[in-house]
This record gives structure tokens, C-alpha cells and sequence, in this order.
């Protein structure tokens, strides 16, 4: 029996009225979490607490316009939002804040990362991409500011390619449907970052379906919006990018933080126009306020005025929002009061829950230690007491690992050679070793995938190079080993600056956008970072990138987002989150200041969690792009610039042979001279040790190192210095950058010094970058002069009789 028209409405309004209390209890649960959380920084009980508060109307309106399906790329305030939608629980808040190691505890970061950075799973342990479209999505958020902002493009694209090539949805196991939206947030102080404005004229250039949400309170930490931004408005500056009729663009619609129906109205108008017509929607939410300042570690009472503080006091968005309910009649004074009782219980229970758990998560090896003590103290040979020093441990206000550990090992250096104490000393050593284990689990492991899908586990599959296979140049190589992939991975799409109409610069990707579509083939313009971020973006969904930047000298451009995001996303969510980008440029030896860059040390010291392939030709180079399609991990590859017009023979087995990541190749054998090298260099080295050889019977054994990260991971290096008893490190990179980084892999990894003669050696190119031209690399970088000259002093070293100088 259907229902009267006047009992629909009934049900209606009751529904509404149920949805607007609910928001109500939500928004101040909240701010209970804000309060307590940033209480327990302040009696010690916790280090540091970043918060969402004043922003709670905010988050509840904006999440309710989010599916399943859909894909955050937020920051550390979006608390309210992840609560909404069940992706965040009070207990997880405050073992965030703790640092809970539990990860069933704490999913999001398990005790890696700050308070209220969230992620949730896009990849099961096999490596398996499945089910987001029956899931909330959210990507791992981290610190920088605005650094969210890149990867949006890509988690938006991904909906926009599918939509216009429905085809996509199987191999993508349809976990991306076309009508999904990627919501991103961001604190108005950062919008003055590039990041921000590159991310937003991309989307704006691309017509993709991404939403921003820009929070206002007026400040950047002490510093006011006025010095902040242009016109004091983000939304006003914007204007430019709007989009009009006939034009591409994004839309821009403003609201005031503390005004319910307004936030309501706003946020369901502009992602319902998103989600359907694929147009980038900026909010701007003015009038927003920051009752607990920025962080735990500052107070807003420094900088703000007595004027602002009040006006923040009156237009708290749930102050207003009460005010609201009451004066609409939808609910009275006493009705809310028991709402924010229960709110208020709820936060103070999940608090003392989650220290509960905290406090106890290794409690089973206090005890074992306790007993360590107590033994100790009842030693007949040689009583010992520390009693009162563990308990001062054991009941520091703020309890740690850390200093349960650092007690344990020096009492073990003051055990040392206690004969009468060595029983004790074994049970203390055996616990070190057992407590070392497990925290070594929790924040030493998951730099790069460990399961089935890591790419270390691809079985080489050796080049196969007919004898009449014909010479081609290197670019052609590349260009018919990406049509062997491009039709092997449906979800493989590439795009950079030049990449899709022309092939890339150097015709690597020749012919591949005429023959797979625009949409798996693309141009972009100039901008590094957002170039990796849509390749971040992607990969989180399934798809499997290659984002080309065009000139390794550029990728410094992009290294934020490389360093933030892309190299630390396994680490940070302890595996639950991989995206395998693999970022294709070219360097080394060209000419001139910034087309002839080995930036080496920058990439290894930044880039760690990044796998770093250094090709010494294009058949290397289409090797690794085989091998890294294979596994989960993300990668950067570095062709040779040199390369693309050298003649290579054609493998018959294009698009299949595999080069295994961390082996080294031997390029020439010998026994007196260990020469260990990459790149375009191999070629000087081969060249040096023929000349070598041919002039003054010294034997040089050449090696490629392949790969510097990971780097020999079978040590093949030292056994070719038992053989040789010298090595030579020889790379571009500035001294002390990579041939100081396979040094020390080299010496102390794989104990090589104890097989040396004589010094090791390292030949990095000059202090400065090189100049121009053929001479000005030649007087820069190491050549094939340098490195005879280099070996030829260590042989003399050894043997001044037999080797004279050459002068």
C-alpha cells in the first residue's frame, strides 16, 4: 500500500531533520577530538597534534557529496570528512596522535606519520588493484604544504579517460567506472604555492573531474591572507581560469564556513555539475575559523587580535550551526545538550581506549625485561640493582620504545665482561635482539613492495639478437619495444612535453599516438611536478604510467613531488598503497649547463623508495621498461641522450626480455684493474681498458652497475675485487655524489676493503656543472683519458718499476 502524499513528507522531513542531528552530534564529536587531542599534547602524553577544528561544517558538507568510488587527496585538517565517512575512528584519531605502531590500530599510518594523515588500501598483498568502486578511496596524505595538490589530475584523469574509452573498464577490473570524482582540500595560505596554481591550470587545460576545496581562516599560520595572496582572495585571482561558454576552464563557487544550508547548497551544486559534465570545480569557504590556532606547537593568541579572536568566538561554525537548529525549531536547547554529552563520552572514551592499547603494546616485553632486573638484583656472586632506574622508565609520563630500549642497551654495556653476570647478560642480549626485530618491522621495512609483486622477484629474460638482425638507431629500439607493450598492457598510457603527436624529442614513442589513440598517448604542458602527479594519480587506479620529463636537468622541477610523495607512498602506509609509476627521462652527456646534467647525488639522496635504472643503451633501457611493467614498484629510468642515433641491433624478443634490477654486468673481463661504473660512461671505460690493454698490458674488468637503486644486490662488485685487489668508481654525478655512493656501498656493505692493495678510487666529473659544447663536457666529465690516466696511477702504486709516470 503506498503511502499518502502528506505522509511521504512526514517521512521526509523526519529523515532530514534525523540527517541534520546527525551532523550536529558528528561536527562536535569533532571538535571533542580537536580538544582532547590537543590536551594530550600539552600534559605530555603525546608529542605533537595538528587539527580540523572550525572546520567541521565544512568536511560534513563536502563528504556528503562523495561515492563510492570517488578519491580524496586531502590534508592534515580533513578529520570531519574521513569521520563522516567511516574511514576514521575516534580510537584511530588518538593512536594517531600516540603514534600506535598496531596497524589493525592505526591503518592509516601505523605510527609513520603524523596525526591525521589518512590513507586508505588501493592494493591487496598479492599486489592486486580490485573493488574501489565498492570503497571510499583515499590517497596517503603527507606534510608539504599544497603537495596533495599534483596528484589530483591524475586520480581525475583516470575517471575521464574511461568515460570517453568505456572499453578500458576490464582492463582496469573495473574498478574505475568514468563518474567518479577526485576531491581534494587545501588551507588557503597554501594556494600561494606553484604546486597549486600548476595543478589548477592542468586540470582547467585537461577538463577532468577534480574538486577543491579551498578553507579560509584568514591565516597562514601568523601571517594574514592579505600578504598571502593577491586581492586577500584566492577565489577572486581565479577568476581568469573560469570556465565560460565555448571555453575550457573551472568553476569557482564561494560559501561562508559557518552557514549549514549555504555549505549544503554550495558543495551538492558544484560536485553534481563536476561529476556530470567533467568541469574542475574550485570552493572557496570564506569565514572560517581556527579555534585551537595551527598546531599544538604555537598559539594563534600571538598574532591575532583581540577583535579576531572574538569574531571567531561568535561565528565558530558550531556556535552558528546551533544557533541554527534552535531558531529554525528543528531542535531545542535540552535535545542538543544530550547530543553533545554523547559526543563528548564517545571522544573520552575512544581516548582512554587507545592509550590503554598504546601503553600495553609492549607490555609482554616490559615484563620479560622486568625480569631481566629482578634476576640481576638477586645475583648471589654479584647482586646488581636497577630497579629504581627501570621504574623511571617504565613510568615516564610519555612511554616509548625508545627509552624501554636505550635503558636495555647501555645496561648491556655495563654488564660487559661481568663474568659473574654473563647469564643475564645473554637473557638481556637475547631480548635486544627480539625487541630490535619487531620495531625493525615497525619502521624499517616497506621502502618498496616485499610481496609476489615486487619487481625485484622478475626473472630476467636475456636479450635474443639474431645474426642478421638489422642496425637500427637506438630510438627505434625504444620506439618497437613501446608498440610491443602498448599492446601488451591495456592500461599502459604514457604522456610529457612532446611525447604523444611527436613521438618524444628523440622518437622514442614514434608513431605510438597515431596507433593507440590520443588518450593512451598524450601531450602535456611544461610542468614537471603535475607531470609526476597525474602519473601518481593514475597509477593509484589502476593504470600503469610512463610520465616523461624531458631532460633529467628538469626533473628538479618535479623532485617534491618525487621526493614527498611518489618514494616515500610505500613506506608511509606500510605497503597498503603503491602506486608503480615509472618516470622516463634522458641525461647525462649532451652539452651545456642544463642538457648535459648527472644530478645523481640529488636523485639518491632524495629519491630512496624510488628504484633508479641507468641504462648504458636503448636495449638496456627497453629491458628495464619490460621488467618494471611487471612488478608494483615505482622506477626511474635515465636514457642515455648519446644513445638515440647509435647504431643498436634489433632484438628478435622485443617487448620481452628482461633485465633484473641490482645486477651488474661484466662488459670486459680483467685481472688487474677493477673499473666499476654506468651509463654512457661504460662506453668511455670499454674504450679506456682496450687502450689500456693495447698500450700497456694492464687488464681492466669493466662492470656496469645497471641500476644504482637497488644496487648489486647479489655483491658481484667484490668478488671481482678478490680477483683484481683495486677498484675504481667512474660516474658524472659531482664528487662525492654516485661514485661516492658505490663506494661505500662497495666498501662497507660488501666488506671490499679487506681485499684491496691499494686507496680505492673515485673519478666523479668537476665541481661545477659542464659548459658548452663538445669541450665544454670533454673539460668537465670523465673521459676516456682520464680514466687510462686514473687506472694507470693506481697500477703504479703498486708497482713504480714497472709502471713510470707518464709525464
Amino acid at each position: 500500500m503506498y503511502l499518502e502524499k502528506t505522509e511521504l513528507l512526514e517521512v521526509s522531513e523526519t529523515k532530514a531533520l534525523n540527517l541534520i542531528l546527525d551532523d550536529y552530534y558528528l561536527a562536535y564529536l569533532s571538535r571533542q577530538l580537536s580538544l582532547l587531542g590537543r590536551r594530550e599534547v600539552h600534559n605530555g602524553r603525546a608529542h605533537f597534534g595538528i587539527f580540523g577544528d572550525g572546520k567541521e561544517l565544512t568536511q560534513i558538507a563536502y563528504a556528503r557529496t562523495f561515492r563510492k568510488g570517488d578519491w580524496r587527496s586531502g590534508y592534515y585538517r580533513d578529520q570531519t570528512f574521513m569521520l563522516y565517512l567511516g574511514l576514521l575512528q575516534p580510537e584511530e584519531f588518538f593512536a594517531m596522535i600516540y603514534g600506535d605502531t598496531d596497524f589493525n590500530y592505526n591503518p592509516s599510518t601505523g605510527g609513520r606519520n603524523f596525526n591525521n594523515h589518512f590513507s586508505t588500501r588501493n592494493i591487496n598483498e598479492q599486489g592486486e588493484i580490485k573493488d574501489l568502486m565498492e570503497l571510499y578511496n583515499s590517497a596517503s596524505d603527507i606534510s608539504p604544504t599544497a603537495g596533495q595538490m599534483p596528484r589530483l589530475l591524475g586520480l581525475a584523469q583516470a575517471s575521464k579517460i574511461v568515460r570517453e574509452n568505456p572499453e578500458l573498464k576490464k582492463s582496469l577490473n573495473n574498478n574505475v567506472d568514468g563518474n567518479e570524482v577526485a576531491f581534494g582540500s587545501i588551507g588557503d595560505a597554501s594556494t600561494s604555492e606553484g604546486m597549486f596554481f600548476e595543478t589548477i591550470n592542468a586540470a582547467g587545460v585537461m577538463e577532468i573531474p577534480m574538486a577543491v576545496a579551498v578553507y579560509d581562516d584568514g591565516y597562514g599560520i601568523s601571517v594574514p591572507k592579505e600578504l598571502q595572496t593577491t586581492k586577500g582572495s584566492i577565489s577572486e585571482i581565479l577568476k581568469g581560469f573560469r570556465k565560460e561558454k565555448n571555453t575550457n576552464g573551472i568553476n569557482i563557487l564561494t560559501a561562508k564556513g559557518w552557514d549549514y544550508p549555504q555549505l549544503i547548497k554550495t558543495f551538492e551544486k558544484g560536485i553534481t555539475d563536476c561529476r556530470k559534465t567533467q568541469t574542475p570545480v574550485v570552493f572557496h569557504i570564506n569565514e572560517i575559523t581556527q579555534p585551537l590556532g595551527h598546531s599544538t606547537s604555537g598559539s594563534h593568541e600571538r598574532y591575532k587580535s583581540k577583535e579576531r579572536l572574538q569574531w571567531e568566538k561568535d561565528f565558530d561554525c558550531l556556535v552558528k550551526f546551533k544557533q541554527w537548529i534552535i531558531e529554525s525549531g528543528k531542535a531545542d536547547e535540552a535535545t542538543l545538550k544530550k547530543i553533545e554529552n554523547r559526543a563528548a563520552k564517545r571522544a573520552r572514551d575512544a581516548r582512554d581506549l587507545a592509550w590503554k592499547h598504546y601503553t600495553e603494546s609492549y607490555s609482554e616485553e616490559t615484563e620479560n625485561l622486568q625480569k631481566i632486573i629482578l634476576q640481576l638484583k638477586s645475583n648471589k656472586l654479584k647482586p646488581t640493582d636497577y630497579t629504581d632506574d627501570f621504574d623511571a622508565v617504565k613510568n615516564k609520563l610519555f612511554p616509548t620504545r625508545r627509552a624501554l630500549y636505550s635503558f636495555a642497551k647501555r645496561l648491556k654495556f655495563e654488564l660487559h665482561s661481568i663474568s659473574e653476570l654473563n647469564e643475564e647478560r645473554n637473557q638481556l642480549i637475547n631480548w635486544l635482539e627480539r625487541f630490535e626485530s619487531r620495531t625493525t618491522k615497525f619502521y624499517n621495512c616497506q621502502l618498496y613492495r616485499e610481496g609476489p609483486d615486487s619487481t625485484l622477484n622478475v626473472e630476467a629474460v636475456p636479450v635474443q639478437v639474431d645474426a642478421d638482425a638489422p642496425l637500427v638507431n637506438g630510438c627505434e629500439v625504444l620506439s618497437h619495444n613501446f608498440d610491443v607493450l602498448f599492446e601488451k598492457y591495456p592500461n599502459l598510457v604514457t604522456f610529457g612535453e612532446d611525447t604523444g603527436f611527436m613521438g618524444d624529442v628523440n622518437q622514442g614513442m614514434k608513431g605510438m599516438q597515431e596507433k593507440y589513440g590520443v588518450h593512451r598517448v598524450s601531450d602535456t604542458g611544461i610542468r614537471e611536478t603535475t607531470i609526476i602527479g597525474q602519473g601518481i594519480g593514475l597509477a593509484l587506479r589502476g593504470f600503469r604510467p610512463i610520465a616523461e620529463i624531458q631532460y633529467l636537468d628538469y626533473l628538479m622541477y618535479a623532485l617534491p613531488t618525487l621526493s614527498d610523495d611518489l618514494a616515500s607512498m610505500q613506506f608511509r602506509s606500510m605497503g597498503k598503497q603503491a602506486a608503480p609509476l615509472i618516470v622516463r627521462t634522458r641525461g647525462h652527456q649532451l652539452q651545456g649547463i642544463w642538457h648535459a646534467g648527472s644530478p645523481m647525488q640529488m636523485i639518491l639522496g632524495a629519491m630512496r623508495g624510488i628504484f633508479l635504472c641507468v641504462p648504458r643503451n636503448m636495449t638496456q633501457a627497453a629491458g628495464f621498461y619490460n621488467t618494471l611493467l611487471e612488478g608494483n614498484d615505482p622506477a626511474l629510468v635515465i636514457e642515455p641522450l648519446k644513445g638515440y642515433n647509435v647504431k643498436e641491433q634489433l632484438p628478435s624478443n622485443i617487448g620481452e626480455y628482461k633485465i633484473p634490477l641490482g645486477v651488474p654486468e661484466i662488459m670486459n673481463e680483467g685481472s688487474d684493474v677493477t673499473l666499476v661504473t654506468y651509463a654512457w660512461n661504460v662506453h668511455h671505460a670499454e674504450k679506456a681498458a682496450q687502450l689500456l690493454m693495447e698500450l700497456k698490458n694492464i687488464s681492466v674488468e669493466v662492470i656496469d652497475v645497471q641500476t644504482l637503486l637497488p644496487f648489486d644486490v647479489n655483491h658481484r662488485i667484490v668478488e671481482s675485487i678478490k680477483k683484481t685487489n683495486k677498484v675504481i668508481f667512474v660516474d658524472e654525478d659531482v664528487p662525492g655524489g654516485a661514485s661516492a655512493y658505490m663506494l661505500q656501498k662497495v666498501m662497507e656493505e660488501q666488506k671490499a676493503f679487506n681485499y684491496l692493495d691499494t686507496a680505492p678510487v673515485t673519478l666523479p666529473a668537476v665541481e661545477h656543472r659542464p659548459g658548452y659544447g663538445i669541450d665544454g663536457e670533454y673539460f668537465t666529465k670523465p673521459s676516456v683519458e682520464r680514466i687510462f690516466e686514473a687506472v694507470y696511477a693506481m697500477m703504479r702504486e703498486t708497482n713504480t718499476k714497472k709502471y713510470p709516470p707518464l709525464y
